[in-house]
């Protein structure tokens, strides 16, 4: 390994400051492209589909829990994936692959993001008592929900991982964006997650369409033991004009 040059303080000032402005020029464009994701068109979502949760079926709408938006990254913990080997004496059952599982690790604590009125839930093929198995081994707490049907088919996520972002009106529920790949990296804390969303971050500051609710940034933070057990976000009281 080559060592980078030795300088002195102020040099080190110098050449920190010139990369801050590069930095600033990244930070903007990716405020850029969050505010480009909430122009994004919408598409109605028609299926009725069906997934088992831990009290037992439940359909698109349920996984809302009653918020705005919801969020759904497809996880492989499914039978035959690799890292999930059959029932063979002396061989740990399944595990769910390597690169979700990091994902996993990743996630944040989501009392941030459902006070926006955003609802974030893992999806894969693995019955209810294996994913309570899993999550209970690898202490996580995120919703996770067993695929039925042709969810993932549909939403481009049965060869695949990725994260499909929904919002619905009332009982209509609309697809408004899709990221895989690299993208998914870049998603975990409460920040990255609102921001593939239609309505952002719900801040004052963000470049939004004319009319999507907003409020001043920091005013609704807090710790995330003291949210209201039902917290409100201005994503509660918007109603789109939406094309018959």
């Amino acid at each position: 390994m080559t060592a980078p040059r030795i300088v002195s303080a102020e040099e080190w000032q110098d050449e920190w400051e010139r990369l801050l402005v590069k930095e600033k020029e990244l930070t903007h464009a990716h405020d850029a492209m969050a505010a480009a994701r909430r122009r994004m068109p919408w598409v109605a979502v028609g299926k009725q589909y069906r997934f088992e949760g831990p009290e037992g079926p439940m359909s698109l709408l349920d996984l809302f829990e009653g918020r705005r938006q919801l969020i759904v990254y497809r996880a492989f913990f499914d039978p035959g994936v690799h890292g999930q080997p059959e029932d063979t004496a002396g061989v740990e059952r399944g595990k769910a692959c390597f690169g979700c599982s990091m994902m996993a690790d990743h996630i944040g604590n989501l009392a941030h993001v459902n006070a926006r009125s955003t609802t974030f839930a893992f999806a894969s093929r693995a019955p209810q008592p294996e994913i309570a198995r899993l999550k209970k081994r690898m202490d996580w707490t995120m919703p996770w929900y067993t695929i039925t049907d042709d969810f993932d088919a549909d939403f481009g996520v049965d060869e695949w991982h990725g994260t499909n972002a929904f919002l619905r009106d009332g009982d209509r529920i609309y697809r408004t964006y899709f990221i895989n790949g690299r993208g998914d990296a870049e998603l975990g804390n409460t920040w990255s997650l609102l921001d593939i969303t239609a309505l952002g971050r719900q801040e004052s500051w963000e470049n939004s369409p004319p009319g999507y609710p907003q409020e001043p940034p920091y005013v609704w933070w807090r710790r995330h033991d003291e949210y209201d057990p039902n917290p409100t976000s201005p994503a509660d009281h918007w109603h789109p004009t939406l094309p018959e």
